[in-house]
């Protein structure tokens, strides 16, 4: 073989050279068998998510309703007047204030309640920091449904809350059908189910901050809130970021909470983006629906930009 190569180009080939070209096909057969594991999740991937995705965009700059499902493609391209539509829309304008209010309130409560959590148990030994971190954990991996029924029960006006307060001589009130309560109710709970989440994760971060800083602080005298606020939180940056994102992007989503304990009410009090959504699909105004949906991907990136720009690392 050496003899063929050598008589047809007066030179063998370099050694190097061959070796390199082996690597090179074995890596190319290497990648082929795994995209060829790989195809059926992408298969999948693409045919439920990416095509949807993509239709759902395009729809939006259509006219397109229950009424065309038959003949999809004869509907008007309407450009941005579905997003002028939705924009001027006063329900839509609810639901966002509501949306707004309910992301503004429920994370940075979360991520305090959460934090103050973490430190605690950080600062905690025994078998109890695993009985309180399951504790506070179980929320999370509870049925959203199973928690909004539940806590329905609790906030009815003769439920569990009120008659506690009866026994103190307080008379509560019809918590979720009072357009000033109905939405805190909704804030609690979402705070009370996600703070789990988020105390793990930032437990985490507590744990794997070196330790050899922390005693290189106390040493020098730093108080408990100077070593918190100079040395324990600049290094969570990450965490917190990565708390921030996860939060905001459920908080910004929420839907089940009003979908099983308001049904957006009461006067729209409780409606947000998602639901607003919903609802248009429910009337067939698939356009609208599409508009709105991307109007609320836009502000879950605005949302998740901001907060990578104030909790990044300034290494």
């Amino acid at each position: 073989m050496t003899q063929a190569v050598v008589g047809a180009t007066g030179r063998a080939p370099a050694p190097g050279r061959a070796r390199a070209g082996g690597v090179s096909n074995r890596r190319r057969r290497q990648g082929w068998v795994a995209w060829g594991f790989a195809l059926p999740f992408v298969a999948v991937f693409a045919v439920f998510m990416v095509v949807p995705i993509v239709g759902s965009f395009a729809m939006s700059f259509t006219d397109f309703r229950s009424r065309d499902i038959r003949s999809p493609f004869a509907v008007n391209f309407v450009g941005l007047e579905q997003y002028a539509g939705v924009l001027s829309d006063p329900v839509f304008l609810t639901s966002l204030g509501v949306t707004a209010t309910f992301v503004i309130v429920g994370i940075p409560v979360t991520m305090a309640l959460a934090l103050a959590l973490a430190l605690a148990l950080n600062a905690s030994k025994g078998r109890i920091v695993s009985v309180l971190r399951v504790g506070f954990y179980a929320p999370v991996v509870t049925s959203i449904v199973a928690v909004a029924v539940v806590w329905r029960y609790i906030l009815q006006p003769e439920g569990l809350l009120n008659s506690a307060l009866a026994i103190i001589g307080i008379q509560g009130p019809d918590w979720l059908n009072d357009t000033s309560t109905a939405l805190p109710s909704l804030i609690a709970m979402a705070v009370w189910r996600n703070v789990g989440t988020l105390m793990v994760i930032f437990l985490a971060g507590l744990q794997a901050i070196p330790t050899d800083v922390k005693e290189a602080a106390l040493m020098d005298g730093a108080s408990s809130w100077r070593r918190l606020t100079s040395v324990t939180l600049p290094l969570l940056r990450p965490t917190l970021l990565l708390g921030a994102v996860l939060i905001s992007v459920g908080f910004l989503q929420f839907f089940e909470e009003a979908f099983v304990m308001t049904q957006g009410g009461p006067l729209n009090s409780t409606l947000s983006v998602a639901y607003y959504t919903f609802k248009q699909f429910g009337f067939g105004q698939y356009g609208t629906a599409s508009a709105a949906s991307y109007l609320l991907f836009l502000a879950i990136a605005l949302l998740s930009l901001v907060q990578f720009r104030l909790l990044r690392s300034q290494d």
